[in-house]
């Protein structure tokens, strides 16, 4: 931007002054010479002149500045949901377990007799 200024100023300046300004010419003032007789005879024509010396190239124009970096792009759009997956196996049964050892036999009671009251209201 801050070089974007001074070479527009350049340019302009550079274009108004190539510009064909024509020139003012102010006409020279008559005196009045005697002459002494009649002019005489006109002589032969010159020679044609010499063909100018060819201009050198211009230099070559400066390299242009790099532009600048461009703008991040826009964030993509989110994906579609999967699919439901497959239910899974159902797992074998297991096998069945061994049967528990037996108890031993209870042992009788020695005769005493616990008696429980009924509750009162």
């Amino acid at each position: 931007m801050k070089y974007s200024i001074v070479f527009s100023a350049v340019v302009m300046a550079l274009a108004l002054s190539a510009c064909d300004r024509p020139t003012v010419v102010t006409p020279a003032a008559v005196v009045a010479v005697p002459v002494p007789g009649p002019a005489g005879p006109a002589g032969a024509a010159g020679s044609a002149g010499d063909t100018g010396a060819t201009g050198s190239t211009g230099s070559t124009g400066s390299t242009g500045y790099t532009g600048a970096t461009g703008a991040s792009g826009d964030t993509g759009a989110t994906g579609s949901t999967g699919a439901k997956g497959s239910p899974g196996y159902t797992g074998a049964t297991g096998s069945t377990g061994d049967t528990g050892a037996t108890g031993e036999r209870g042992k009788t009671g020695g005769g005493t007799v616990i008696v429980v009251p009924p509750a009162k209201d």
